[in-house]
C-alpha cells in the first residue's frame, strides 16, 4: 500500500522496481507508525539519496497521502531524542496546542509529499 501511495501521490514510479524490507532481529512491525519511516526508505532507494542518519519518522500514511496522527506521541519524541535523533518528522495534528522540551526539533508534516520535499530539498 506504502508504494501504490508513493507513486500515486508523490510521483515516484516504483511498479517496475523490486522492493524488499528488512527488519533488524526479527522485529515484528505491526505498528501504524512505522509508515512514514517505511515510506522515507523507500524514496530515499528510488531517488538514491541519502536520509541523515540522525532523522526520524513517525505516521501513519493514509491512501490520500495525508499523514495521519499517532499514540503516544510525546513518549515517542521523547525516546527518539534519548536514542540520539536531532530531528523527528511527526504528523502535524499530533502537535497541536504541545510543543516538545526535548533536545530534538520536532516537524510536523501533513502528507508524504511534504514530507519527502522537506527531507530532500
Amino acid at each position: 500500500m506504502i508504494i501504490a501511495v508513493l507513486e500515486k501521490r508523490a510521483n515516484l514510479m516504483l511498479q517496475n522496481q523490486d522492493a524488499y524490507l528488512k527488519a533488524t532481529g526479527g522485529v515484528r512491525l505491526d505498528e501504524p507508525a512505522i509508515d512514514l519511516a517505511v515510506a522515507m526508505a523507500l524514496a530515499s532507494s528510488y531517488r538514491d539519496k541519502e536520509i541523515s542518519p540522525t532523522d526520524c519518522f513517525v505516521g501513519e500514511i493514509g491512501l490520500t497521502g495525508e499523514v495521519r496522527r499517532v499514540n503516544h506521541i510525546e513518549d515517542r519524541i521523547k525516546e527518539a531524542a534519548k536514542l540520539g535523533f536531532k530531528r523527528i518528522f511527526v504528523p502535524k495534528n499530533n502537535l497541536q496546542g504541545w510543543t516538545s522540551r526535548d533536545k530534538i526539533e520536532v516537524i510536523g508534516v501533513t502528507s508524504i509529499a511534504e514530507a519527502l520535499q522537506r527531507v530532500f530539498a
